[in-house]
């Protein structure tokens, strides 16, 4: 390296208030101190003792050769590379070699030098004793300013940081406390370990305490002064980790989470990735594995349709294609600008594939029909809706017109063009259904499986599968209630719900779509799959939960306010209606839902009047036929419950 980097501006420029590092021409400057000082020490000890330690009579040019030699293996192993308040067992490992081929370089140099002059340069006992000395200097000094910056330049601000303690002493622990310990600008200060195993109760890492957690983590971190918990045991079960993150929030604690080591790209990054448990991190279910052979098997080199393409699900839908490595993937929505946000989003990730992006609303068959006779789509995903209930329950004709004549529109061509699958998306409303939404999407299924045997009958083996999906809420799609949360959240509250008792099944929007993927892979046409969405989630308690998790006290801090049901809104949602049942599949997160399938030239009569009365935008008339075609569908809190008597 260039003299001139050392003694660059850079460099030179020191601001002891904002000093951060050591500039490498202190280090080097330092280092060679150490070396000055610890030759003549050396030279003193073995005087004392009426030893030289330099025989030759050339002392000066043995000097120079010494220091010169000594700063060449400094450059070869670059002990002088590291920022010093950094430091570790690696910068030790550097000096030791270093000095160690100092020592035997002058060895080697000694036998040579009496050979040739018949005596010694040096002694060689005075060596040793120089590169030892030598070494614990270099390391000494390192370890000095190491503690000076974690006193003075860290502590000075700890006021500032959050106190918090790990929990974990394994090796992914130790990783994420180094790297929050020097983290900038700092947000934490570490203050002690947790062993759930209860068996270090004596020791200390990193100069810390290990707890013992003999009772409830709350009381453990009152009695350290500790404000928030970082949890980095990759060790801990899914339960065990929700027991811990409910034991801190009810006590108002933070809580922070970390992947484990494996999965870090960058381990520079670690401090990067400790972040504020977020409401997804609570759903009570383990990853989802997928049969990946038999996806890819489906997808890959095929033209894949996505409708939809622009929502929350069927954007997600379009991103999980993409990795198996579809031929074209064609994504057809009516909302200009989020359609031409997913298209811009995706020409990062699409590898080979090539990406249609298609403006069509799938009200217009016509305009669906140019689609599948221009791409001619071997699979179809369909997750175009309307899904809001209060708007559908205030605009019936619309969910028609969209929900179960957009739908026959795209099964009608799906099954003319000869698609391989049809995948529909639905929800757990159609299952007894309470609100037109739920009640449309529910014909919308009933026309799919009965359109599904009809086509059996006229093509045979070779037929359009058409496979329906049904869940339940997704947590951070479009207008659903995380969002909502969030966003009152943000504003201080009130943090409003439609009743205290409400109920619903929650699941990610990426495991929902993972399901979506695995359930079209496996579907051999005709059913109805749904998806174990885990357990049931109180409305209530996931709104004191994501209160508790930004930081507030529900009800103190943050007011819930009770606004009522909203029309077509029930308590409890379902999955099955009364007379349907299960039967498993391979995938143990997914099952059949055995559903009385209609003969299809009565349903298709049906639907095709209930359109046509769609368009004349009667509200009670079109309910009206609705109940008709599907006799569960029973009104809640809503204006057309006079319809039901």
């Amino acid at each position: 390296m260039k003299s001139s980097k050392y003694f660059s501006r850079d460099n030179l420029r020191i601001n002891i208030h904002n000093l951060s590092y050591l500039p490498r021409w202190i280090i080097v400057l330092i280092d060679i101190s150490v070396l000055v000082v610890s030759f003549f020490l050396t030279r003193l000890i073995f005087k004392g003792t009426g030893l030289n330690y330099v025989i030759t009579n050339h002392f000066l040019v043995f000097i120079g050769l010494f220091f010169g030699i000594n700063i060449f293996f400094f450059w070869l192993f670059r002990t002088y590379s590291g920022i010093i308040r950094h430091s570790s067992y690696i910068d030790a490992v550097k000096i030791l070699f270093s000095q160690t081929s100092v020592l035997v370089f002058f060895l080697f140099f000694n036998f040579l030098f009496e050979l040739l002059f018949k005596q010694k340069a040096f002694l060689n006992t005075a060596l040793f004793i120089n590169i030892v000395l030598s070494f614990c200097g270099l390391f000494l000094y390192r370890v000095v300013v190491k503690q000076t910056f974690e006193l003075y330049f860290i502590e000075k601000s700890d006021h500032k940081l959050i106190k918090a303690i790990i929990y974990g002493t394994d090796a992914n622990a130790i990783s994420v406390a180094n790297a929050l310990k020097f983290e900038s600008p700092s947000r934490f200060k570490i203050v002690a370990f947790v062993d759930k195993n209860n068996q270090n109760a004596s020791k200390r890492m990193l100069d810390l305490p290990i707890l013992v957690q003999r009772k409830k983590l709350p009381a453990l971190m009152r009695s350290v002064g500790a404000e928030g918990l970082v949890i980095a045991d990759k060790s801990l079960s899914k339960e065990e980790k929700l027991i811990i993150i409910d034991q801190c929030l009810e006590y108002n604690y933070r809580v922070y989470t970390i992947p484990s080591v494996s999965d870090w790209e960058n381990q520079k990054e670690i401090s990067q990735k400790v972040k504020n448990i977020q409401i997804e991190d609570l759903l009570e279910r383990e990853p989802i594995v997928l049969d990946g052979v038999s996806i890819s098997r489906q997808l890959m080199g095929k033209t894949i349709l996505i409708t939809g393409a622009a929502g929350s699900i069927g954007s997600e839908i379009v991103r999980q294609v993409l990795t198996f490595s579809p031929k074209k993937v064609i994504i057809l929505d009516q909302a200009e600008t989020p359609l031409h946000n997913i298209g811009l989003e995706v020409e990062e990730i699409k590898g080979d594939t090539v990406i249609h992006s298609v403006i069509v609303d799938i009200r217009s068959r016509t305009a669906l029909e140019k689609v599948f006779k221009q791409y001619r789509p071997q699979m179809v995903y369909h997750a175009a809706a309307y899904k809001h209930v209060p708007l559908m329950e205030k605009n019936p004709s619309q969910a028609i017109l969209t929900n179960v004549n957009g739908t026959k529109n795209l099964a009608d061509l799906a099954c003319e063009y000869r698609v391989n699958k049809f995948v529909m998306i639905s929800t757990d409303k159609a299952v007894n259904p309470s609100n037109v939404m739920g009640a449309s999407k529910r014909i919308a299924e009933k026309y799919v499986q009965s359109l599904y045997l009809k086509c059996k009958e006229k093509n045979g083996l070779h037929t359009t599968k058409f496979i329906t999906t049904r869940f339940g809420n997704v947590l951070g799609s479009n207008g659903s209630v995380v969002p909502l949360f969030t966003k009152q959240i943000a504003e201080g509250g009130p943090v409003t719900i439609t009743h205290p008792d409400i109920i619903r099944y929650f699941m990610t929007i990426p495991e929902a779509c993972q399901l979506v993927l695995e359930a079209g892979s496996m579907g051999n046409g005709g059913e109805i799959y749904i998806f174990d969405m885990g357990k049931p989630v109180k409305i209530i308690d996931l709104a004191k939960k994501m209160i508790k998790l930004a930081g507030f006290s529900p009800d103190r801090d943050i007011k819930i306010k009770v606004v009522g049901l909203r029309p077509g809104e029930k308590l409890y949602e379902e999955l099955l209606n009364d007379t349907s049942k299960t039967l498993p599949t391979y995938h143990e997160k997914i099952m059949i839902a055995e559903e009385l399938q209609l003969e299809y030239e009565d349903l298709h009569l049906d639907i095709q009047e209930l359109i046509g009365i769609a368009s004349f935008f009667d509200n009670d008339d079109i309910v009206a036929k609705m109940k008709k075609i599907v006799p569960e569908f029973i009104s809640m809190n809503s204006t057309f419950a006079t319809l039901d008597k």
